[in-house]
């Protein structure tokens, strides 16, 4: 019988690692309750308390060398502490391999509200690779800031020679690139991505409502999205040359789902701006213009004002334990329909109706992946 934990490592234990590892303990406590916010309470038999974090890196002064349940509430963090009783795990936080994860105009502001890059020695590769497999890990969540294309690729290459399942929260494209999907197909490991899209975001909010116009026939002539936040995940895409992914990544999620062109200047999505005091908060502006009967004009506004982090890691719960149902049916390669549903930017592109129903067919056992 299949080991009843998912065994999980985390690169970047930010605001995102935080919200995931608090909803860990949230529902263990809350599991013969009433409570909201799942998208899949069972995966396979797997419940969100199953998995247990067994190895994290990291490149923060105030989180290497901590032990993860203190590390997740550490500065710069600044979700929402919604499950404060986290008990302590034995396992410290590893000074992580920096490459481009720390982007040069984070050291321009204070350090409460940015990164302070550690002066430890960085794990190597060899060192990635023997802590993963001493851990036994079943899978790693890549959690890098936007923009650390070298530093997403190097945990990709230890999880393919460890053996280690890779979800790559983040918009550097990997298991998307058909090359390393191929590679990961070959060793026979399951792989999720690529940039995790939030339960109800601004993504899969601007998805939904352009679906309803295809559906409903009304052409779409133009839409934006604007975003901006508080945390140090929007500070850091102010250097708008780490963001040529992460926005290709959002607009390839909305123009994939319309049946024709749009141009360049008649579709905007991507960050806007950092605002300190929202902290976590995230707030978006979504447009959409377009004619419906007899090329009549008509207009959608809409504003989403959400926790950024408690979002993301309503998607990544299940795309964890999506990882290890198929590790235990000895399935490899990128896994289609849960990428399609968590994933910005996932190998292919599915409605999400579409996505969420080969999801509910993959933990059913009818499709492969």
């Amino acid at each position: 019988m299949a080991d009843r934990k998912i065994r999980v490592a985390i690169v970047g234990v930010g605001n995102c690692a935080s919200a995931l590892v608090q909803g860990i303990y949230y529902y263990q406590k809350r599991q013969n309750l009433d409570t909201s916010g799942l998208m899949f309470e069972d995966v396979g038999g797997y419940k969100p308390w199953d998995i247990e974090i067994v190895a994290a890196w990291d490149i923060d002064a105030r989180k290497v060398g901590k032990d993860v349940s203190e590390a997740i509430f550490s500065p710069p963090n600044c979700t929402t502490v919604f499950e404060p009783e986290v008990p302590h795990m034995g396992v410290k936080v590893r000074m992580g391999k920096v490459l481009d994860g720390y982007a040069p105009h984070m050291a321009n502001y204070p350090p409460e509200r940015s990164f302070v890059l550690a002066q430890e020695k960085e794990d190597e590769l060899e060192d990635v690779v023997s802590v993963l497999k001493e851990t036994r890990a079943d899978v790693l969540v890549n959690y890098v800031p936007v923009g650390s294309e070298q530093a997403a690729r190097f945990y990709a290459e230890a999880c393919l020679r460890a053996g280690v399942s890779f979800i790559n929260g983040m918009p550097t494209f990997i298991v998307s690139d058909p090359e390393w999907a191929k590679r990961f197909e070959a060793e026979g490991i399951p792989a999720v991505g690529d940039d995790i899209k939030s339960q109800v975001g601004a993504t899969i909010l601007h998805r939904t409502l352009v679906q309803l116009f295809v559906e409903r026939g009304v052409k779409i002539d133009r839409t934006y999205q604007l975003n901006f936040g508080g945390n140090t995940d929007f500070l850091n895409m102010l250097e708008r040359s780490r963001l040529q992914t992460k926005k290709t990544s959002k607009t390839e999620a909305v123009s994939s789902l319309i049946p024709y062109t749009l141009d360049w200047e008649n579709i905007h999505i991507g960050p806007s701006d950092w605002v300190p005091w929202l902290k976590d908060r995230k707030i978006a502006y979504i447009r959409l213009e377009g004619r419906l009967f007899g090329d009549v004009p008509m207009y959608v506004e809409v504003k989403l004002d959400v926790e950024d982090s408690p979002n993301s890691a309503g998607s990544m719960i299940d795309a964890i334990r999506c990882c290890k149902l198929a590790r235990d049916r000895g399935i490899g390669g990128p896994l289609y329909s849960i990428s399609a549903y968590t994933m910005k930017h996932p190998p292919v592109q599915y409605p999400d109706w579409q996505a969420r129903k080969m999801v509910e067919e993959f933990i059913r056992g009818e499709r492969e992946r």
